[in-house]
């Protein structure tokens, strides 16, 4: 029996509904589409082929495509259109392209208050002041408004380097404070989610190998059978496109061993087979966290639990920016840095005694005086 699902397993579409006699059934239903019960049980060969014809049949009927909008030149909508044909634009990583435009795009349909589309100011009427009254909206969302900023400093350096203006207003307004961000996950935190999800289990997969190769979430997701090589696992971490290739641990291995071989080459997929999506895989991670009662905790904080392990075993930063992916020493620096800072001081402490008390120097033939307390003389 496959069992009752719960929402997030479903299909797209497909929702659980009790019928007038208690049953579950399984019906699909999308805007524009027909709506229609699943045969068979979630995961049957029955259940997907239901809802493959379901798809294949398509909508009742096509949504017309919106007429293109007519953009004003020198415009800030002129303005992006250009920025996405830079040759630095086509060197971004395909999920920071589509991130970065959803931010862009979204700036740019928002209105003042005289209704008028963002997208419509012309570029060189961009002054700091106004970029500034934008932000300061955003002060209850210091990141989302930081990370704004810098998108738009790179949308107004396409300006002066296409020679539409002299300056960059936005690299001129002041950045907010932002808050510890993700939790850093402790020892503790690890063996709780551990004895919450144990071998055999996607979830603990999903820990391992977020533990070994300080992966984002968009990196473990896409991890596939190609990243081991032998007994090492390679990471192609998104941000500046760094690649680094770490031992394959013990404990990644067990958990790979403890889950059946499946045709799949991705590492991490859905109980239906399916490689997940970046939204999708962060919603289960989530959920999973929850579980292992820790609702605060998120794939993001297993990245800061690899830089504070780097530190707390006496690594270096050159070696923790080589499992980390990081190009900048003041970026890992700042992930390490809630590093266990009596574990540090121990280990200093031990290391100094060590060196230099441990086996204390006395010349040959010498005695050790007795005190006899200091004199005036």
């Amino acid at each position: 029996m496959y069992g009752v699902m719960t929402m997030s397993d479903l299909p797209k579409g497909v929702y659980a509904q009790p019928d007038r006699h208690g049953k579950i059934r399984y019906r699909f239903q999308r805007k524009g589409w027909p709506s229609s019960y699943l045969h068979g049980d979630p995961g049957s060969a029955e259940f997907h082929r239901a809802y493959a014809e379901i798809i294949e049949r398509g909508p009742k009927e096509k949504i017309s495509a919106r007429s293109p909008m007519m953009v004003t030149p020198r415009s800030l909508d002129d303005l992006f259109a250009k920025h996405k044909k830079q040759v630095k634009w086509s060197k971004k990583a395909a999920r920071t392209r589509l991130v970065q435009s959803r931010i862009i795009e979204r700036f740019l349909d928002r209105c003042d208050q005289k209704g008028r589309r963002y997208g419509e100011r012309p570029t060189d009427a961009v002054t700091v002041t106004w970029l500034e009254n934008i932000l300061a909206g955003m002060a209850e969302t210091p990141a989302a408004a930081n990370v704004l900023r810098k998108v738009l400093s790179g949308l107004m350096d396409t300006a002066i380097k296409i020679g539409w203006r002299d300056t960059n207003p936005a690299r001129l307004t002041d950045t907010f404070k932002e808050g510890e961000g993700s939790v850093m996950w402790t020892e503790l935190d690890i063996a709780q989610y551990r004895a919450a999800h144990p071998l055999g289990t996607m979830a603990r997969l999903v820990l391992e190998l977020a533990l070994n190769t300080s992966g984002r979430r968009c990196n473990v997701a896409g991890l596939t059978r190609d990243n081991i090589r032998g007994n090492e696992i390679v990471t192609a971490h998104v941000k500046g496109n760094n690649e680094s290739t770490v031992p394959l641990l013990p404990t990644t291995r067990a958990a790979l061993e403890a889950l059946p071989a499946a045709p799949i080459k991705h590492l991490v997929t859905t109980q239906f087979g399916k490689r997940f999506t970046v939204d999708g895989f962060g919603n289960r991670v989530r959920k999973w966290c929850d579980a292992a009662g820790l609702p605060d905790h998120s794939l993001h904080g297993i990245r800061k639990a690899v830089a504070r392990r780097v530190a707390e075993s006496g690594g270096t930063d050159a070696e923790g920016q080589a499992i980390t992916g990081h190009k900048k020493a003041e970026t890992f620096a700042y992930y390490r840095a809630k590093a266990n800072r009596s574990t540090l001081a121990a280990k200093g402490i031990n290391a100094a005694f060590e060196a230099f008390d441990s086996q204390p120097a006395i010349s040959e033939g010498s005695q050790p005086q007795k005190n006899e307390g200091i004199s005036d003389d």
